[in-house]
């Protein structure tokens, strides 16, 4: 087959195009804006693969989405390409309506006049909006109601439902999967894993929202990879599935372990104002994905917390350039005053 990988020179984009690489014979096209988080350095050892192709643009460009289609004619879209950050959604709203949900509608409209095998939309756990932190026994399933809390997770829930209206009214072979948080390498230096990494190194202070209890369901990012391949593959047209990693934790918790594994003091570790809206625990229940597709997350977040910084350690120079330009500003835009 022919996988068109819509921002695939992003964090989860880029760990599916070497996953496919490494695992199939298909042949994976890297479609991306390249904007703050899409990184061609991210994908350099792609480049000699024959099997992979990158070709630059915007899903939210009507002519040069058609022009992709017209020209590649593609048997799969696995759409990653989105605005992702809660707190850039505070501050610029717009640009994630633009991108997560006019984009989508234009890569749905060329799935219409062009055909398609399977569009897959990869979505998130934040369309559920929160979970109360008093309730262990709760958990998001695909039938739980969706109720946003953020920009982001706004236009993230309209891109899914107009997945499932043009599923329905056009029969587009759409399927959707949920993830919960990812982790792993080539995570971009303003979310929370790397972010901690990075400052460690550094020996500058942690900054953790509130009192840092707020729990996430932490997936590694190549488990989530197998997911996303099993259901385009397997799939059935129409449904969603929920992707989780049974490996809740506070925020506080994953600072510290990250501070344990590097040797370094919770001195580090400095409060700050909490976010907007922010939402107290995500987890999901995975259950349908593993008993329909026979999916499972291989790596517990003990393992996959190691890899992960092991790879920091060993990779700095992709990340260093990235922390030497636009992201200083922005770093220091959304933390500076907190």
């Amino acid at each position: 087959m022919k996988i068109v990988v819509t921002g695939g020179a992003g964090f989860i984009g880029s760990n599916f195009v070497y996953y496919e690489l490494k695992n199939s014979d298909d042949e994976i096209i890297c479609y991306d804006k390249l904007t703050y988080a899409g990184n061609l350095e991210t994908l350099k050892d792609a480049e000699n693969n024959p099997k992979y192709k990158f070709i630059r643009g915007s899903i939210s460009n009507r002519e040069r989405v058609y022009r992709l289609f017209e020209e590649e004619k593609p048997d799969v879209i696995v759409n990653f390409a989105a605005e992702s950050h809660v707190d850039r959604s505070i501050e610029d709203p717009e640009l994630f309506l633009r991108t997560n949900i006019i984009g989508t509608s234009v890569l749905l409209d060329a799935c219409k006049k062009y055909g398609i095998q399977r569009f897959h939309q990869v979505s998130t756990d934040e369309v559920y909006g929160d979970l109360p932190l008093d309730r262990p026994d709760l958990f998001f399933t695909e039938k739980t109601n969706l109720h946003t809390s953020s920009p982001y997770s706004a236009s993230k829930a309209s891109a899914d439902l107009i997945v499932q209206a043009y599923q329905r009214t056009y029969k587009i072979p759409a399927t959707i999967s949920r993830c919960s948080n990812n982790y792993g390498p080539y995570h971009f230096p303003e979310k929370l894993i790397p972010l901690m990494i990075i400052n460690a190194l550094n020996g500058k202070k942690l900054p953790v929202y509130g009192t840092g209890e707020n729990v996430r369901d932490w997936l590694y990012v190549e488990d989530h990879c197998s997911a996303i391949d099993l259901i385009i593959r397997k799939g059935k047209v129409g449904e969603v599935y929920n992707v989780g990693g049974h490996n809740e934790k506070t925020n506080l918790e994953v600072v510290k372990t990250i501070l344990k594994i590097l040797g370094k003091g919770e001195d580090l570790i400095e409060f700050v104002t909490d976010r907007k809206g922010h939402d107290q625990r995500y987890a999901i229940d995975p259950t349908k994905i593993e008993t329909e597709l026979g999916w499972t997350p291989k790596t517990k977040f003990a393992d996959g917390i190691k890899k992960t910084v092991d790879w920091y350690l060993q990779n700095k120079d992709w990340w260093e350039k990235i922390i030497s330009g636009e992201y200083q500003d922005y770093y220091a835009k959304m933390y500076g005053n907190r």
